[in-house]
C-alpha cells in the first residue's frame, strides 16, 4: 500500500496505480468534479471496472473479453510488482503467495509465475492445482521456492494489540 489503499495492484473495486496525469486530465476545469473521480477510483474501477464484477472466482469462470482483459491487467501488474519487488531486493529466495486470490486461484499464480521464469520461479503443476492453504507449490530443485499460505491477519492483530496493552 502507498499514501493510500489505491496504490498497488489492481484490485475488486479499486484502480491501483495509474498514471497521476490521468487524475489531473479527468479533474482538469469543464470535466469530472473532484468527488466523482475519487469515487470512481475508489469503488467502480478495479475488476469490477472492467469487467462488472469484483470477484475473481467469477471473472476467472468467464470467457468473454472483457473477463480476459481483465485478467492479464491482473497478472501483467502482479507479475510486474513482484519483479519490482524482487530487483529491489537483489532477488528471491522465496515468492508467498496470500490473500484471497493468491490462496484460492491456481490459475493466477500459474500465470503470474509463468511470467517470472526468467528469474528461476518455477511451478510444479500438480501440487499449484491440488494446494490449499499453508502448501509448497513450487518444482523441485526451482532456485525460488513457492508457496501459499493463509494470510491470518487476524492473528497478527491480536499480536499487536497484546504487545500495546502489555505496554500501557
Amino acid at each position: 500500500m502507498g499514501f493510500t489503499p489505491l496504490a498497488g495492484l489492481v484490485m475488486a473495486t479499486r484502480s491501483g496505480s495509474v498514471d497521476p496525469g490521468l487524475v489531473l486530465w479527468l479533474t482538469a476545469p469543464g470535466r469530472l468534479p473532484h468527488a466523482t473521480v475519487e469515487h470512481g477510483l475508489e469503488h467502480e474501477s478495479g475488476l469490477a471496472g472492467m469487467t462488472g464484477s469484483a470477484d475473481m472466482r467469477e471473472i476467472l469462470t468467464r470467457t468473454d473479453p472483457h473477463a480476459r482483459l481483465a485478467r492479464d491487467v491482473y497478472i501483467h501488474r502482479l507479475a510486474g510488482a513482484i519483479a519490482a519487488m524482487a530487483a529491489t531486493m537483489g532477488g528471491l529466495d522465496v515468492l508467498a503467495f496470500t490473500g484471497g486470490v493468491g490462496t484460492n486461484a491456481a490459475v493466477v499464480r500459474e500465470l503470474a509465475v509463468a511470467r517470472l521464469g526468467f528469474m528461476g520461479i518455477e511451478l510444479d503443476h500438480g501440487r499449484n492445482r491440488d494446494a490449499v492453504a499453508d502448501a509448497e507449490v513450487g518444482a523441485d530443485g526451482a532456485l525460488v521456492r513457492v508457496f501459499v499460505l493463509r494470510a491470518r491477519e487476524d492473528l497478527e492483530i491480536a499480536r499487536q494489540v497484546r504487545e500495546l496493552l502489555a505496554a500501557s
